[in-house]
């Protein structure tokens, strides 16, 4: 599973970085996916934090 945030989209509201920390992370003002795979662990909340991101800037690949 891969996961990538679209930086034209994010509004930095650090949402998905509390809810998934291991694979998400802020790089100034936006958050990024760090994590490539997303590891096993996370994948639930990988996909949770996709899901609550207010601007739908989270995109998950299986």
């Amino acid at each position: 599973m891969r996961a990538t945030v679209d930086p034209d989209v994010c509004i930095g509201c650090t949402l998905c970085t509390e809810i998934c920390p291991d694979v998400f992370r802020m790089e100034g003002d936006k958050a990024v996916a760090y994590a490539d795979p997303v590891p096993d662990k996370a994948r639930e909340l990988c996909k949770n934090a996709a899901s609550q991101c207010p601007v739908n800037a989270i995109a998950v690949m299986e």
